[in-house]
């Protein structure tokens, strides 16, 4: 099977969910024996060299970044207040980026295009143009929830303005809603809102799924006095921005007040100047790190308040697949299967989610019974070849309802395709 993976920034390094989400499937998708082809859009906010890529970067028969421009400045933010539509959709529309894509498809045959976010919803008419593949859309989150959530804790004008942009990205999302072939969507809630909005094609559920031979546990972070406390997450992302001002502000003071000696240590990529320059006592800020990997297995505790988003949060189910204990709220769990009290803590008041740091620093034995029950929950349930191999018969099944599949696949497995 050929599948061409199109995304709107290049997915390495694997610093950030949408890039470890978008880089696992793939290396699952090239075991399984499909051949998986990248065009990705290398924008300026999230630009990488390509040429600086690890040799082990080789699951894609050939992947192809195109240089976009989608600064962020407020001159381009005030002018779209005129236009009508919506700024974080605008920014991916790129005639270079629509040129290359159509060169390609004209160029190879592929049965699959996978569009990784709906960002890019408005290339669907390109593909038409110039391929009979199966058109996916993979969606990671439902987009204009996320700033519905995050608008509603905001003050005025700031409210306004980014529910008014909602209700552009809403519009956006609804105007392409029926143009996939298949809506592949990362939890059934997701699904379900998508739903409820008025889809109604054919669509899959398909979970984030992580290669677990990339994490191998260090519970040597088990042994510390005290135990140790982690934050990772964009921090380019407003509702990232959002839940750690929340944790520094009104939970770690409480933390410290009983334990003195706790320490957090922050990280994250693209980190603004206020947490870059933060300073307070128990607070270690690392900023970026160079392994997102190592920065979780150096601690015991990973923290992860959110308050507003959407889709699954990779970070949450890296630290458990890491062993880790993790406390996070209700929202950052969503789309999960975790339990809380067995495989994480929840808590969204202060008090109670200070608590629930208090109980884990101070009982170690508790702390790495969450974190060996958490990893399990991972292994049985986001094994990244399993959901793979789900994900490429919704995409035989569907090639087969509209009567486009070739007729060498359906002699066998995947496998043999390649």
């Amino acid at each position: 099977m050929k599948i061409l993976q199109v995304c709107k920034k290049f997915p390495y390094p694997l610093k950030d969910g949408e890039s470890v989400v978008v880089t696992h499937l793939a290396r699952a998708l090239d075991e399984l024996g499909c051949e998986v082809t990248l065009l990705s859009m290398n924008t300026t906010k999230h630009y990488f060299p390509v040429s600086e890529l690890p040799a082990d970067f080789d699951h894609y028969r050939d992947l192809h970044a195109i240089r976009v421009d989608n600064d962020i400045n407020l001159w381009g933010a005030v002018r779209n207040l005129f236009e009508g539509s919506s700024y974080h959709a605008v920014r991916f529309q790129d005639e270079n980026f629509r040129r290359a894509l159509a060169g390609l498809l004209q160029r190879r045959h592929f049965d699959v295009v996978q569009l990784e976010t709906p960002f890019l919803a408005p290339y669907i008419p390109d593909i038409r143009r110039h391929s009979d593949a199966l058109v996916v859309m993979r969606s990671h989150n439902v987009e204009h929830e996320i700033w519905e959530r995050y608008a509603a804790n905001r003050f005025w004008p700031l409210r306004w303005y980014l529910r008014e942009q909602a209700r552009r990205l809403k519009a956006f999302e609804l105007e392409h809603l029926q143009d996939y072939d298949l809506l592949v969507t990362i939890t059934q809630r997701d699904l379900d809102q998508f739903r409820q909005l008025g889809y109604q094609g054919p669509a899959f559920v398909t979970p984030v799924g992580l290669d677990i031979r990339d994490y191998v546990p260090d519970i040597r972070s088990f042994r510390k006095k005290p135990l140790t406390c982690c934050f990772i997450g964009s921090l380019d992302w407003l509702p990232n921005q959002e839940g750690l001002e929340w944790l520094l502000t009104q939970v770690w003071p409480r933390v410290r007040e009983q334990v003195p000696e706790a320490r957090l240590h922050v990280a994250g990529r693209n980190m603004p100047a206020r947490f870059r320059n933060w300073r307070q006592e128990g607070v270690v800020v690392e900023g970026e790190v160079p392994s997102a990997t190592a920065f979780i297995n150096a601690h015991s505790i990973m923290v992860a308040p959110l308050f507003s988003g959407s889709g699954m949060r990779v970070k949450i189910l890296e630290g458990m697949a890491l062993a880790k204990a993790v406390v996070t709220t209700p929202l950052g769990l969503e789309g999960i299967e975790a339990r809380h009290g067995e495989e994480v803590v929840l808590a969204d008041e202060p008090a109670a989610f200070a608590q629930a740091l208090l109980d884990l620093l101070t009982r170690p034995e508790q702390a790495l019974a969450f974190g060996e029950r958490a990893r399990k929950r991972v292994h049985a349930r986001y094994d990244n070849l399993h959901v793979a191999s789900s994900l490429v018969q919704a995409f035989r099944q569907n090639l087969i309802r509209l009567h486009r599949y070739d007729k060498v696949y359906l002699r066998g497995d995947t496998k043999d395709a390649k």
